[in-house]
């Protein structure tokens, strides 16, 4: 198979001629599906250009999308195309500074703002004169709503495709310091690099997607978006977290990709049902094998999936061995918004615990002397906008600096071993790098959250939140099994990087509570900053400490040692 040459609008209007009866979208709501076919969601698209049409924006402009996962989301999305703008999603949990950087530095004109935690921040973080229009789950006080725009407009007669070489869209990285930098991409990036990925994980139109995670980070837009819009399957959309597992089950994907953090909870749920021990010999019983696999994926809403992937962030080996012994096998990749999620992908029959996979064909990784990790692809970035000097310190000759590190196996595989950024020296002059030590400790059924931290200190420490099975244990109960998984962990580490005392906290890290950006990356200076002076109470003193669940990070008189 040839991959297809056609932009993204060609395969709406493809689909809207050659699928017009056939479900494309599927928004769940109070506990059903509506449903939009292929020529409905054209239909809204072409009627919503007309309304973009009429503001007589210049050709080019900013356009933001403030949203939780909708139908809607893609309708906007695609208007924007059609439309010859360029979208800049925002994530629905933002901080209102944020979103007053990214819609002030892109000049935005208008934004779609829907359901969300701090959606209703969008009005005051906008430039003066920009418009709003409400879609799904919008609250009052938006110029627009899209349900009247509907109503109101035409569809347009015409079918517009802006050039290859137009800027399609500014996707803001999240970042865990600093202010978010727009990374730009055209059309033929996604023209090159999206039917590649379908073709490589063999998508076809009787494929079904389900969609949680932002769309405003690549890896949903892509995998879940636009591998929908190319390859012609169907998008189902949860109706929040609440309703998550039921929508799943209902919505019977055959494609799922989540982050680690999911992959683990959902590890943690079934191990709160079934102990470990028991698992495993059930695992062992011919009679009960099949049984159990079976059960713990209808369990899981995952029964019709042919394909798990995970990415974004990094994921602990015993947790994709756990996985596959119930054969689950999760594909993992690597990639970044810079160069389109174009990455690394493992693939079928060659998954290695704690490896990324091999590049698609036409890109090459690379590793630098210091261990940095290089691209060269032909769907990179066009650059941060107007960010020249940031564009410069990490593209140079057509190669892009990732700023993680890793090492290619002997079979060609990518293992990643941490950020260059990341890495700390304690005041043994020592360095360490933290997503190596967190990364062995995937087996310890006892903890959720990690961070490893030790700028300074004689020996890293770990900050950890409890499992969902350990959360009603007694303290007294779980002190020597955390000692044995110390001990355990350490027979692995060198010297300086030992774990020396583990820290229990109170609180699970969230988005929120801004210690986790909106992919549920750790931001490791925050979590840092929040817990020093707490960690640096105790240093040198029990092994394990406890944060006392009424306690707040930072008064370490209401702690207790174990």
């Amino acid at each position: 198979m040839t991959p297809s040459p056609q932009l993204p609008l060609q395969r709406l209007y493809h689909w809207e001629k050659h699928a017009a009866g056939r479900v494309y979208l599927r928004q769940a709501s109070a506990g059903s599906w509506r449903e939009y076919s292929w020529a409905a969601v054209a239909d809204q698209v072409r009627r919503l250009t007309r309304f973009l049409r009429h503001q007589a924006f210049e050709p080019g402009s900013r356009i933001a999308i403030c949203a939780k996962n909708c139908a809607d989301w893609l309708v906007a999305d695609y208007a924007i195309m059609m439309s010859g703008h360029v979208s800049v999603p925002l994530y629905a949990s933002q901080s209102e500074d944020s979103m007053r950087y990214v819609l002030q530095h892109s000049d935005t004109r208008l934004a779609f703002v829907g359901a969300g935690e701090n959606t209703e921040a969008v009005p005051r973080a906008l430039p003066p004169g920009a418009l709003t229009v409400g879609i799904h789950g919008a609250g009052g006080g938006c110029d627009f709503y899209l349900a009247d725009i509907l109503e109101a407009w035409q569809p347009i007669a015409d079918s517009p495709q802006p050039p290859a070489e137009t800027i399609f869209t500014i996707m803001y990285t999240s970042g865990t310091t600093g202010n978010p930098k727009g990374v730009m991409h055209d059309y033929q990036t996604v023209a090159h690099a999206v039917p590649r990925m379908v073709e490589s994980f063999k998508h076809t139109a009787a494929d079904r997607f389900i969609s949680y995670l932002p769309l405003s980070h690549a890896a949903e837009r892509i995998l879940v978006e636009l591998q929908s819009l190319y390859c012609g399957g169907s998008v189902a959309f949860v109706e929040n977290m609440d309703t998550f597992v039921a929508d799943l089950r209902r919505a019977r994907p055959t494609f799922f990709f989540s982050v680690p953090r999911l992959w683990v909870k959902f590890k943690q749920g079934v191990e709160s049902s079934i102990p470990p021990r028991l698992l495993a010999l059930l695992l062992k019983l011919p009679g009960c094998a099949g049984w159990i696999k079976t059960r713990v994926r209808q369990q899981l809403g995952l029964a019709h999936a042919r394909l798990l992937g995970t990415g974004s962030a990094p994921i602990a080996e015993e947790v994709l061995r756990w996985y596959a012994r119930l054969d689950m096998p999760l594909r993992d990749g690597y990639g970044m918004t810079e160069n389109f999620a174009y990455g690394c992908m493992c693939e079928e029959g060659r998954l290695v615990p704690g490896a990324v996979g091999v590049p698609f064909d036409d890109a090459e990784v690379l590793i630098a002397d210091d261990g940095e990790i290089l691209f060269r692809s032909p769907v990179m970035m066009r650059g941060y906008y107007r960010e020249p000097e940031k564009t410069a310190e990490v593209l140079r000759d057509g190669v892009y600096h990732t700023g993680d590190t890793g090492f290619i196996d002997a079979d060609g595989q990518l293992h990643v071993t941490g950020r260059l950024s990341e890495v700390f020296k304690t005041s043994k002059g020592k360095f360490v790098a933290p997503a190596r030590v967190e990364n062995r400790l995937g087996d310890c059924p006892l903890l959720g959250q990690l961070c490893v931290f030790g700028h300074g200190l004689d020996q890293p420490v770990l900050l950890a939140g409890l499992s969902e099975m350990a959360l009603g244990r007694a303290r007294s109960e779980l002190r020597q099994p955390l000692l044995q998984m110390l001990e355990a962990l350490n027979r692995h580490l060198e010297a300086h990087e030992a774990v020396r005392q583990v820290f229990i906290v109170a609180e699970e890290w969230t988005v929120e509570n801004q210690l986790l950006t909106p992919t549920l990356k750790l931001k490791r200076r925050r979590i840092e900053q929040h817990y020093r002076p707490w960690v640096e109470q105790h240093l040198g003193g029990e092994t394990v400490i406890w944060q006392a669940p009424e306690a707040v990070a930072g008064k370490p008189e209401r702690t207790v040692a174990a």
